[in-house]
């Protein structure tokens, strides 16, 4: 435990008061926000609803904060001169809406606009580039040096613990002082080969023009926080937010991060307001989706008889695996075999990995024993015990069904998922990992692209939701695998809840669904028609759903600044925010994606980290993001009256639109602190510096670093210092932003 002084207690007792004065302002707004979203308070606020209309203002920001994130300055006052009906029909065909300005925010995010292939070549995966240079035989010797050093200490970390040569006592056990001693020496060294092998792959990456992986999902970020901020087409970005939870990928799964990319800019975007089906088979034929999901490696259980069908290409490559050619001298060269025999099997290896990802799969051991010898060269190693055996896996399928179209009350079966899965064997990837590419075995362009392989296609007769699907359809039954599916009544059902929710209320009535469930099935599941009769109905425009949904961490945070009129550069700060509020992007890993409900973002926890985000927003603490908060009429005098101040702010955010209740208890809370801190302020100005500390010792949930999304290593933590008071405008603004009426659109 440790004991304070005098000294330091008065050292830190200005910090602590100034920490729990901003608690105390933001947790009368944050117990109204949840007493406002509690289940209860939501019934009582739908009855005591008047039957009045929503007036014209009222119904303009409900277009702005449902069809977009939020109003801008002057927003209001464009959609009152175009008409509301006509902004809708804007928003609904996006592809007529000048949208350049935001487009060339966006140019400086180089890897967005590179296809897979190329960002293959430009964020290698540090293990597999290792391995390539191997391969090739141009491994630096500092690399070389470094791996084996991390290897070794890895190894050494592993061995037993008399290994070291302590002996262990009558026990068993090993003495206290050489356990220690083995431990803190191997753990120095381990770190140290680490930090060693790190440095050398950052300086081979510096020298060769070559970029971290990690910048590439950091890009992806910045580039949808960017367009929520600036498009013009705000119903599209909604939708691909949407959209994009609708069809979740998680980012850290292996080449997902690679692959991303082209999910959210040739997947998603294009499909956003189509028809349905399309969209379906866009995700259902996208690389991303096929490795998250695993359909990549489903394989009809007959296909491994086709192995003996191999192509010749990849024959011929075994063959001279088998006998390389020599060199002259090399003939007998017994030095040299142990270390040729470990690049052969090294080879040998990723050739087995690459005709598996192209169509040549294994051949079962049973078969390969009845071969003959010679034949037997020619075919990859039998599959080793502990490997995962191939054949048809049902992850995807079962998602399809449950999250994607029918919903998991849509009548289907188990019978049902193992035939649909059964439709898309053979849907997979050329050069999943573009290993095939970089060892220069297969055409690096066409790494990481769907391609359909017939040979690991099971061809039989089907059954699915009794429809049948005749033999020898290839390709063609996962087509109508997808034709069946987006047709379905549970389909229509199910999206025409999912789109109800989200736009109209987190209970949707059912008899809406029911009416845009109708026109999901009469439109052939047409986007856009469905979402039109979503904003035309009385439910979408019904007083009761007005500002009746809670804003996700993203929205929040995009609409703040919008509000505010703020710039920002998609750095990597501002997504750290709406991390720290609950929300990274794509970093969901279970394929549901994030919810669209209050109860999952209402607690004390997440509204107070909310209500820090806007502090910092405010106050020009968010690297990369500035708000002008001067362009407001008073709001750069610090001693102006708060009342005006408050009705100044409440008017820019939320366009005069804040109860009496929430002002009366700001205004409470904003004299209760002035008198706190004049009575209890320090004689020493310097002992009057705030601080808001958060220690980031997983922040891979804000910011995904290296494979998988873990961070090893010492806890990096971020200081936001407050050298100053923040200013009674920035205070006034940050509470607006956290009140109960911004936190719901």
């Amino acid at each position: 435990m440790k004991i304070f002084t005098n000294r330091s207690l008065h050292q830190v007792a200005p910090i602590l008061l100034r920490r729990a004065t901003a608690f105390s302002l933001a947790f009368a707004l944050v117990a109204g926000s949840l007493t406002a979203f509690h289940p209860g308070a939501a019934l009582a606020q739908q009855k005591t609803a008047t039957a009045a209309r929503l007036s014209d203002e009222q119904r303009i920001l409900h277009v702005l904060n449902r069809l977009g994130f939020g109003a801008r300055p002057g927003d209001v006052e464009r959609v009152r001169r175009i008409g509301l009906e006509n902004y809708i029909e804007q928003q609904l065909a996006p592809d007529k809406i000048d949208d350049t300005a935001a487009e060339a925010r966006l140019r400086h995010l180089s890897s967005y606009w590179m296809t897979t292939a190329e960002l293959y070549r430009k964020y290698p995966q540090p293990g597999q580039l290792l391995r390539a240079l191997e391969r090739q035989g141009r491994l630096p010797a500092e690399l070389a040096t470094a791996r084996e050093n991390r290897t070794k200490g890895g190894n050494e970390a592993s061995k037993p613990a008399d290994a070291a040569g302590a002996k262990p006592d009558a026990g068993g056990a090993m003495p206290d002082d050489a356990a220690a001693m083995k431990t803190d020496g191997t753990g120095a060294a381990q770190t140290d080969a680490r930090k060693d092998y790190r440095q050398a792959i950052q300086e081979y990456y510096r020298e060769n023009n070559l970029l971290q992986p990690a910048r590439i999902t950091a890009e992806l970020q910045s580039s949808r926080v960017l367009r929520a901020v600036y498009s013009e087409r705000q119903l599209q970005e909604v939708l691909v937010d949407f959209w994009t939870n609708h069809f979740n990928i998680y980012a850290n799964k292996g080449a997902d991060r690679w692959l991303l990319v082209a999910y959210d800019r040739d997947t998603i975007r294009p499909h956003t307001l189509g028809k349905f089906k399309d969209l379906l088979l866009a995700t259902a034929q996208s690389p991303a989706m096929l490795f998250y999901l695993d359909n990549f490696q489903s394989v009809s259980p007959l296909a491994g008889r086709g192995a003996a069908r191999m192509r010749p290409r990849v024959k011929r490559f075994f063959e001279t695996l088998t006998n390389p050619p020599q060199a002259d001298g090399d003939a007998g060269a017994g030095q040299d075999a142990q270390p040729r025999r470990g690049r052969l099997n090294r080879r040998r290896r990723l050739m087995r990995e690459q005709a598996n990802a192209q169509g040549a799969p294994e051949m079962p051991a049973a078969e390969q024993a009845q071969m003959p010898a010679a034949q037997a060269q020619t075919q990859p190693a039998p599959q080793q015990p502990g490997r995962m055996r191939r054949g048809i896996n049902e992850n995807y399928a079962r998602e399809l069904m449950e999250l994607h179209t029918l919903g998991v009350e849509g009548g289907y079966t188990q019978k049902d998922v193992q035939e649909l899965a059964r439709c898309f064997t053979g849907w997979t990837i050329f050069d999943p990992r573009g290993a095939g590419g970089a060892a220069g075995l297969t055409n690096p362009e066409r790494a990481g692209t769907f391609f359909f392989n017939p040979r690991l296609h099971d061809d039989g007769e089907k059954l699915l939701l009794g429809h049948k699907i005749p033999a020898g359809g290839g390709v063609n039954d996962g087509l109508s695998a997808l034709d069946i599916l987006s047709k379905h009544p549970s389909t229509a059902k199910f999206i025409a809840t999912k789109l109800a929710r989200r736009f109209v209320s987190d209970n949707p009535p059912p008899a809406l669904v029911e009416r845009i469930a109708s026109v999901y099935a009469k439109s052939d599941g047409d986007i856009r028609t469905v979402l039109r009769a979503i904003f035309a109905s009385p439910e979408f425009n019904a007083p009761e759903n007005y500002r009746a949904k809670i804003k996700t961490p993203f929205e929040l945070a995009v609409s703040a600044v919008r509000s505010l009129g703020g710039e920002t550069t998609g750095a990597p700060a501002l997504h750290q925010w709406i991390a720290r509020m609950g929300e990274p992007l794509y970093q969901y890993q279970a394929p549901t994606g994030y919810p669209d409900t209050a109860e999952h973002w209402v607690n004390t926890g997440a509204l107070l980290e909310r209500m820090n985000f806007a502090l910092a927003l405010v106050a020009g603490r968010i690297n990369g993001t500035r708000v002008n908060l001067s362009r407001f009429s008073g709001a750069g005098s610090t001693g102006a009256d708060k009342s005006r101040l408050v009705e100044q702010f409440a008017a820019a955010i939320l366009q005069g639109n804040m109860s009496e209740r929430t002002k009366a208890a700001l205004l409470k809370q904003l004299n209760e602190a002035a008198t706190t801190t004049a009575t209890n302020a320090p004689a020493n100005a310097a002992n009057s510096t705030t601080a808001m500390t958060r220690a980031t010792d997983n922040d891979d949930a804000m910011m995904p670093r290296g494979g998988g999304g873990g961070r090893r290593g010492g806890g990096r933590r971020e200081m936001l210092a407050v050298n100053a008071p923040i200013p009674e405008a920035a205070r006034i603004a940050a509470l607006i932003l956290g009140s109960p009426e911004f936190q719901r659109q």
